[in-house]
């Protein structure tokens, strides 16, 4: 069964790392999706997975200094998350706000919590976000006047740039704190983050499912050991992950960095540019080309393994908008490379190529190929 729609707002504990009384106060708001009465097993596993990280979240805000930290399921529908925070706004008090979906930094500290919490209590107008051009949480400064303006940005990636860029307000990040780069959004990413520590366990089912998953884990550690191989890391990976990548792996790396920022991009004609060309990928023209079942061929001649992220070459081949892609069952199913799960045929083709490929092969997404790539 799903939590309830929305869980009731908790006070903050009297005693706080951070004398409350001598700043505005603050308001933590966690956001997921409600989920479907007709969901699949997958999606059901990824909400619970959310659920009990959306109760972490509450309580190390709390443990931080946040007055009140709000949980709220929203219906998954159509509506932009500006329009959706702008209509939230009257609930979140006269101070600061802390803006965060409930898969957002699985991986932070309490310090990364204080310092949300600061953030937000701040007197004069600013911001502080994970990432400045592709955010998954965002605290701000006297945040009622400015969210009452919020235009209808499509997801939360691009709040800064728009915070920066038409309001003008100064906005810092702690890009540098990779862990913070993390972020749940398919039970993949559950199963890479198992076992770390404050972290909920995967449902056991999922666990099962993901079986062949942990034993390409496992060769794929292995081709990250031997100096004779290459591995390659193809989709939304950035230079501090290539950089890691270069420190701990004794192999080759062959990397193909393509449309980090997928998702923030839309914002841009809201803050004033026009979008410039939709989304391209090299290995998504290759499989224009020859196929989706092509994959494992094209693999074999460029590595010893890989790590795609697949959400690029939807990207590529459907548009940026997710809405025109598979739906979220069968994007699940093929990151656990359980090709017969799979009901998008192209989508099927692509999982079979990878899982039958003869290098191992992981699918997934942003967290995949980025900063949970190194539990992969």
């Amino acid at each position: 069964t799903s939590a309830p729609r929305s869980l009731p707002a908790t006070p903050a504990p009297r005693s706080s790392p951070i004398d409350s009384a001598a700043m505005p106060p603050v308001t933590a708001l966690i956001l997921f999706p409600e989920l479907a009465p007709t969901a699949g097993p997958l999606s059901r596993a990824l909400d619970a997975g959310l659920v009990a990280l959306a109760a972490r979240h509450r309580d190390a805000f709390l443990a931080a200094g946040a007055d009140e930290v709000i949980v709220r399921r929203e219906p998954a529908d159509d509506t932009p998350f500006g329009a959706r925070l702008r209509r939230l706004a009257p609930e979140l008090g006269r101070g600061g706000v802390i803006v965060l979906g409930a898969g957002a930094i699985p991986l932070a500290g309490a310090a990364d919590y204080r310092a949300f919490v600061v953030a937000a209590a701040a007197d004069s107008p600013g911001a502080l976000a994970n990432h400045r051009y592709s955010a998954d949480v965002v605290a701000v400064a006297r945040a009622r006047a400015i969210l009452d303006r919020l235009p209808d940005l499509p997801s939360d990636n691009g709040l800064p740039r728009w915070l920066a860029e038409r309001e003008g307000i100064p906005v810092s990040d702690h890009a540098r704190r990779r862990p913070l780069a993390v972020d749940v959004d398919t039970p993949l990413d559950l199963v890479l983050l198992a076992g770390l520590a404050g972290l909920p366990d995967p449902p056991g089912t999922l666990t099962a499912l993901g079986a062949d998953v942990g034993a390409r884990r496992a060769t794929l550690g292995g081709v990250a050991r031997d100096p004779g191989s290459e591995l390659l890391v193809a989709g939304r990976t950035s230079a501090s992950d290539l950089r890691w990548l270069e420190r701990h792996a004794a192999c080759r790396v062959r990397a193909f960095v393509e449309e980090r920022g997928l998702r923030a991009a839309s914002t841009a004609t809201l803050a004033g540019r026009p979008n410039r060309r939709p989304a391209r990928s090299l290995l998504g023209t290759l499989l224009d080309r020859d196929g989706p079942g092509s994959l494992g061929s094209h693999l074999v001649d460029l590595c010893d393994g890989a790590l795609l992220d697949t959400r690029v070459l939807l990207a590529h081949r459907l548009g940026a908008d997710e809405r025109a892609w598979p739906a979220a069952e069968d994007r699940y199913a093929s990151d656990l490379l359980l090709a017969d799960r799979v009901g998008d045929p192209w989508l099927a083709e692509l999982t079979r190529s990878a899982a039958e490929a003869p290098v191992p092969v992981l699918l997934g997404g942003h967290t995949l190929v980025g900063p949970g790539g190194r539990n992969a």
